[in-house]
């Protein structure tokens, strides 16, 4: 994702440098476990439109862990949760923008916490 945070006017010649650097920055160059894929593995989300998609993929997983996050903090998976979750997200379908649907399910915008959570990445600089 830092590849996508450069300016138009930003073009690193080192590969490996630039990676390292970001690695750094976000406190996740951690020796013991290092990236199981590096840049260059990920050609194909550079050309043929795939990255927005993958873009799309990573924020639906965030979304998805903040919504299982609300019913947590809800009392958890009951018969009003669900109703209320299915009468004001998945009965909508594409009706209205999902933005504002999620919004009022949600009482706030997605946040990317329990994503991390989840992932094992909470305490992590970013």
């Amino acid at each position: 994702m830092a590849w996508h945070t450069l300016s138009v006017n930003d073009h690193p010649t080192d590969v490996d440098a630039f990676e390292a650097q970001a690695l750094k920055r976000y406190g996740v160059d951690l020796p013991l476990v290092p990236p199981r894929y590096r840049t260059n593995y990920f050609s194909h989300i550079w050309s043929g439109g795939y990255s927005a998609g993958y873009y799309a993929d990573i924020w639906a997983e965030v979304i998805d862990a903040d919504a299982y996050a609300w019913f947590l903090e809800n009392g958890g998976l009951t018969r009003v949760n669900g109703r209320r979750f299915r009468d004001m997200i998945l009965s909508r379908g594409g009706t209205g923008d999902m933005a504002t649907m999620y919004r009022a399910f949600r009482g706030r915008d997605p946040k990317i916490a329990s994503l991390l959570k989840n992932r094992g990445l909470t305490g992590v600089s970013r």
